[in-house]
């Protein structure tokens, strides 16, 4: 990786002066963790579960397109499968919901039936014009009509058309109907199954309005950032100012289009289904209206508490403006992550299903059929593979974090910024693997070992719901809500400790050390600027949220006829706040970074000369505010204010 020698240990702060490698212990763990992973993905190929998966096996160990040996114990088992290639079940709606799987005999047959068979004799004939045996190896085609067990080793009637699925060969119904009800159990408020069909009728209806809103905030994400990057002076007011009149107006429509709604429905003339519709939308949007009144009232008493800090942001959010200016990249980072995530992601996935058919062939005595299991120490795979999943996610998001923190402290600690990098996104990338890759295995690690136990006791408070008592209960949300609580303190400190590793190349420990002093001795700055910055941020996540359903309710109102507006709106507005939180997190973590950056120029300089301060004018302008305002108290830190130009992340 680059690495030659670590330096480890404290040392003077010499921003971007000299580069090591730091942490190459844990850049080794994490470099045989992740050999093992490939391992994991090794096991279910070399012992054929992979092929299991892809080409389907019968209830009987067969797996399908293939010559297979004999099973002791299963007289069906070990036959030649190369023409059969395809799975078929012989009721393909017996859902077992929960172990999530078709709860049917499966048998390997050479076609799929493409058409009904309404009876034994059809399926008979299908068997004998096309080769392909519908019914269990040991009965012969021309038996079917009369074979005594045709009721349990033949297909139930009528038998649905079916297509095969292109990769993984099995014959799924054309009509997936009956499947509603593996759908309808996970959606526990509804009561009948016509509220189920209006759901989803209202989001096929509503596709292309869902797409072109989720498009909406996409474009209201990426014009924020330009608003931060060219008017970030006025950008805290403008904020203030749209969310006060969306809220207040949004409120308003919603009020509106409710009473328009409920009186079309008193003087409606529509058929039953039309006014079940109707009412539908009508419950909805009193909902609606009622949320965004208590939502509007909260929120404009918040913004009244806080008007006298919202000046105090301007200078802040216009010294991360210009980072954006000078690297404009970095409002692309949250989609590489995302990309590395999701292949990741897939990766993972595919690797746990193939483990779920890895083992040794077992029958089982109560249903006749052969399950394949994992037995002694293989079965614990699955459990690395699991802290795998933790561990590599949280080292991608930490890689962002560093890659960020690297280009931003090189953008701050270069007094001529023409003579910065040409890519100082690339530069900081490489920057990264080549000498900091064990730092991030290391933070990486530490979360994982907070988020295990978390996600284990939310587990076990899942299992036990309704079952364990109030004192019991209480303990298990205490717990998690404490665990929770620490990840996001470790994660904020953690953030910081890879600025500290970029600003000065020092091992994660010694950086952690050296971050979390600055921190604490700008303690109440730091948490000034963190209500401040967080709310804004939160702000302009508002607006985009606000500002999508607002278009949402618009569009959704020319369906009104035929469409529940419930989960349109609600897929809408999740996608809206995900992809805001996405870019302004970005822009979080770039305020994270400059904090550290002033709080670490005001350290160790003075501005006198041969001790020059890095910081701009921008920052300079804040400070003498600061001043005059009474916020600068030079008692801190080496008796120099310490004034933190960025607001932090969310410590809990």
């Amino acid at each position: 990786m680059g690495c030659c020698s670590s330096t480890e240990g404290k040392r003077d702060w010499k921003p971007l002066e000299e580069h090591s490698c730091t942490d190459i212990p844990w850049l080794i763990i994490f470099t045989l963790f992740c050999i093992g992973m490939a391992c994991i993905c090794g096991y279910p190929i070399a012992t054929g579960a992979a092929s299991r998966l892809i080409s389907g096996y019968d209830s009987y160990g067969n797996t399908c397109g293939r010559n297979n040996t004999k099973i002791a114990g299963v007289p069906l088992s070990g036959r030649d499968m190369r023409e059969n290639k395809y799975v078929f079940f012989l009721d393909p709606c017996n859902l077992d919901l929960i172990n999530r799987k078709i709860k049917s005999i499966a048998l390997c047959v050479s076609k799929c039936p493409d058409a009904e068979l309404k009876s034994y004799q059809d399926v008979k004939q299908f068997s004998l014009n096309n080769g392909s045996n519908l019914c269990s190896y040991d009965i012969t085609p021309t038996k079917y009509p009369s074979h005594s067990e045709r009721f349990t080793k033949c297909p139930k009637l009528p038998v649905p058309p079916s297509k095969s699925l292109p990769i993984f060969h099995r014959c799924i119904p054309v009509d997936i109907g009956c499947y509603a009800e593996f759908a309808q159990s996970f959606v526990t408020f509804v009561s009948d199954n016509s509220m189920l069909r209006r759901v989803a009728a209202g989001v096929m209806a509503s596709k292309e309005i869902i797409m072109l809103l989720c498009l909406l905030a996409l474009v209201l994400s990426l014009i924020m950032m330009v608003v931060i990057r060219y008017i970030s002076k006025v950008l805290v007011w403008i904020l203030t100012i749209l969310v006060i009149i969306g809220s207040i107006g949004g409120t308003g429509v919603l009020w509106w289009l409710y009473v328009d709604h409920k009186h079309a429905l008193n003087h409606s003339t529509l058929s039953v289904f039309g006014k079940e519709v109707a009412a539908d939308n009508v419950k909805a949007l009193l909902v609606y209206s009622i949320g965004a009144t208590i939502f509007t009232v909260v929120l404009l008493i918040v913004m009244f508490i806080m008007r006298k800090r919202v000046a105090l942001t301007i200078s802040l959010f216009h010294v991360a403006g210009k980072v954006f200016i000078h690297l404009p990249l970095l409002a692309l980072q949250p989609f590489w992550t995302f990309i590395c995530l999701m292949l990741f992601w897939v990766y993972w996935v595919t690797v746990l299903l193939f483990l779920g058919t890895s083992g040794a062939p077992i029958k089982n005595n109560a249903t006749g059929v052969v399950e394949y299991e994992m037995q002694g120490p293989l079965q614990f795979l699955v459990w690395y593979h699991v802290v795998g999943l933790i561990w590599i996610s949280e080292f991608i998001l930490a890689f962002q974090q560093m890659t960020i923190a690297g280009a931003v402290v090189t953008y701050y600690f270069t007094r001529n910024k023409s003579q910065m990098p040409v890519t100082p996104i690339l530069s900081s990338m490489v920057r990264t693997i080549r000498y900091h890759l064990g730092t991030l295995a290391k933070g990486s690690f530490i979360i994982t070992l907070v988020k295990i136990p978390r996600l284990i006791l939310t587990y076990i408070h899942s299992q036990l719901k309704g079952k364990e008592n109030a004192c019991a209960r209480c303990m298990l949300k205490a717990c998690v809500c404490c665990l929770w609580c620490l990840e996001k303190c470790l994660t904020y400190l953690n953030q910081n400790a890879y600025t500290a590793t970029a600003i000065n190349s020092t091992s994660f420990c010694t950086s952690a050390r050296e971050a979390f002093l600055i921190l604490v001795e700008n303690a109440l700055r730091v948490a000034a600027i963190n209500t401040v910055g967080d709310f804004v941020l939160f702000l302009g996540k508002v607006l985009i949220v606000s500002s999508t359903a607002f278009a949402g309710v618009l569009a959704l109102n020319y369906q009104k006829d035929y469409t529940v507006w419930v989960l349109p709106l609600l897929i809408v507005c999740l996608f809206a706040y995900l992809v805001a939180h996405c870019f302004l997190s970005v822009f979080e973590n770039v305020v994270d970074v400059l904090f550290l950056c002033f709080a670490v120029d005001t350290k160790y300089n003075d501005g006198s000369p041969g001790r020059e301060y890095y910081m701009d004018k921008a920052l300079m302008e804040y400070v003498e505010n600061s001043k005059k305002m009474g916020r600068y108290s030079p008692g801190d830190g080496d008796g120099r204010e310490m004034k933190s130009m960025a607001h932090g992340g969310t410590v809990a």
